[in-house]
């Protein structure tokens, strides 16, 4: 024990020799087991009583339409009059009370206006360069669908701030649809993918400028614009919708003016999600999720209290931030951060464990955004600064390779540090490292050929509807029999990248099998939705905490991707 700790304290010791700026950066800390850390500090949206006893009373079906209300009145008078009502009960109130309470001093829909973009074209050159008429009209309904998911901060948010869940920010934004009314971190990648192949080069200007806009406030990009995800982040890939915009508008001055911001987001994963991992012997420093917040989630209060109610008090801020984490992670929720006696996953979430896993996906987006911001800083020809990211991103590849791929299976798997192995269950985000290239690129070749076989060790070339999330049926969104847009990108694109012919033949039968479930879904339905089921082309999803959400932002960012890569004759 005291070698392993000696060889802990020299390797980082090393490595703040090494980054002289992150030595000043603490690992994280995890809170004493009494230490309560809530969501932000609001009294009305994030922690109290006034929270507690509505969200328990269950008026709504779903616990995030109450936190996403806004407040009549200024925060003192609603809980002026919360407890006015508490002390009128005897402290019991029944449930048609708290009804009436959150009817007379909350509103709905005060909080963002309808927003057309100005820059939006119904007919951007990408429908020209289409040959398939089919599959033509089709990208044109996806980009008619941009103005219905525009959306403005009202004014009344500006003028009373701590009335509102959300948070302000300058500029108009395009959101997921249904049920997220905010803007979204991760989701906002695959919309501003879709929103570049529509030519709506100032819409998405003015996303990115919300996303620095909120790291410059906060610190960090939260998992949303709302104030009860002030404690927690979503997948970090501000540096790769960057890389969009970049591409197709060359404003380097945009980047020179706001890439501050970007190492801000970066240094927050550094100092507060990353820890020291063994394997074999080695020590390698590496991230996971793991919010510090210790309470149930806000918009799913309800929920949370019953899947934690088996433990005791310690053990349940255990499992809310397990859950938060999940969330962070985006997965929310899956087998993939289950744990069952034996380390496996065959149980159910009420023994979610998402900060013990070490996550591929997580390190190939932070070991992309380090050669990204690498890449920035070469266009600003700052060359100290393009050397010390590119060495951290080198550094995080090697990593990557030794801790995550496993030779036997042919493609990198989640890690558990407790057990010190890998976790051996197929997820598409075991492919996150070819999607971002964050590999030896001269095994691509060999790399693209493991990970064929894989997908066809598998069976998963026999999913039409698209490739699910897993092969674990828990009942959970993030699992079978669902298909996801973002996961469909990493392996389709993840394949065809690595140029071998198996791999980018079976890259692009996937890419048409989801432009095709997605045009039968929407030639049937009219509308697009959040996820679809791997089994059945065409077919919504289901299963996890809501109703499956029409829109939707990322399906019509990836769908329109596809059909640029794979339909159009440019």
């Amino acid at each position: 024990m005291q070698r392993q700790l000696f060889l802990l304290v020299l390797l980082m010791v090393l490595f703040a020799a090494r980054f002289p700026e992150v030595s000043a950066l603490p690992l994280y800390e995890a809170p004493e087991e009494d230490e309560t850390i809530d969501s932000c500090p609001s009294p009305v949206y994030c922690k109290g009583e006034l929270l507690d006893v509505v969200q328990r009373a269950m008026i709504f079906n779903d616990s995030k339409t109450f936190v996403d209300m806004s407040q009549l009145n200024s925060v003192n008078i609603t809980l002026d009059n919360f407890w006015q009502m508490m002390n009128a009960s005897n402290g019991k109130p029944t449930k048609a009370e708290v009804e009436n309470f959150v009817k007379s001093n909350f509103i709905s829909e005060n909080e963002t206006i309808s927003w057309t973009p100005t820059d939006f074209n119904p007919s951007p050159t990408i429908l020209q360069q289409i040959d398939n008429e089919k599959v033509r009209e089709f990208a044109k309904n996806l980009i008619a669908i941009w103005p219905s998911l525009g959306r403005k901060i009202s004014p009344d948010v500006y003028e009373n701030p701590e009335q509102h869940s959300i948070l302000e920010v300058p500029n108009g934004f395009i959101v997921p649809g249904g049920r997220f009314k905010e803007i979204y971190y991760w989701d906002s990648y695959w919309i501003i993918k879709g929103l570049l192949l529509s030519e709506m080069y100032d819409t998405v200007r003015g996303m990115l400028e919300n996303i620095c806009h909120l790291i410059n406030e906060i610190g960090f990009m939260p998992n949303g614009s709302r104030r009860y995800y002030l404690n927690r982040s979503h997948p970090p890939v501000f540096t790769l919708m960057i890389q969009e915009y970049l591409k197709y508008t060359q404003n380097t001055g945009w980047l020179k003016d706001n890439i501050q911001c970007v190492e801000t987001e970066l240094n927050f994963w550094l100092k507060n999600r990353t820890e020291f991992v063994k394997k074999n012997g080695v020590f390698y420093e590496l991230a996971h999720f793991e919010p510090p917040s210790n309470t149930p989630r806000p918009e799913s209060y309800s929920k949370d209290l019953d899947t934690c109610s088996i433990y005791n008090e310690a053990a349940q801020k255990t499992c809310y931030k397990a859950l938060k984490g999940g969330a962070e992670s985006g997965w929310d929720f899956s087998t993939r951060w289950f744990f069952d006696g034996s380390g496996g996953t065959e149980t159910n979430l009420t023994h979610i464990l998402t900060q013990r896993v070490v996550p591929v996906d997580l390190n190939a987006f932070l070991c992309k955004a380090f050669s990204d911001v690498a890449e920035f800083y070469d266009i600003l020809d700052n060359t100290e600064r393009r050397d010390l990211w590119q060495e951290r991103a080198d550094t995080w590849n090697k990593s990557i390779e030794m801790v995550f791929y496993d030779d036997d299976e042919g493609i990198w798997l989640d890690y558990d540090p407790i057990l010190q192995r890998n976790r051996n269950y197929f997820y598409p985000s075991n492919f996150a490292p070819l999607w971002a290239k964050t590999y030896d690129l001269n095994k691509k070749d060999y790399y693209g050929k493991r990970a064929t076989e894989y997908l066809l060790n598998y069976g998963i070339d026999m999913y039409l509807g698209g490739i699910p999330t897993s092969l674990g049926q828990s009942g959970e969104q993030w699992d079978f029999r669902n298909a996801w847009p973002p996961l469909q990108e990493f392996v389709v694109l993840g394949l065809i990248q690595t140029g071998n012919v198996n791999a980018t033949d079976m890259g692009k039968t996937f890419g048409h099998n989801w432009i095709s479930s997605n045009m039968i879904g929407y030639n049937e339905n009219k509308i697009m939705f959040e996820k679809y089921d791997a089994l059945d082309p065409g077919k919504f999803g289901g299963g996890g905490e809501y109703e499956v959400q029409a829109g939707f932002g990322w399906t019509n960012g990836v769908a329109l991707a596809f059909i640029d890569l794979l339909y159009t004759n440019k």
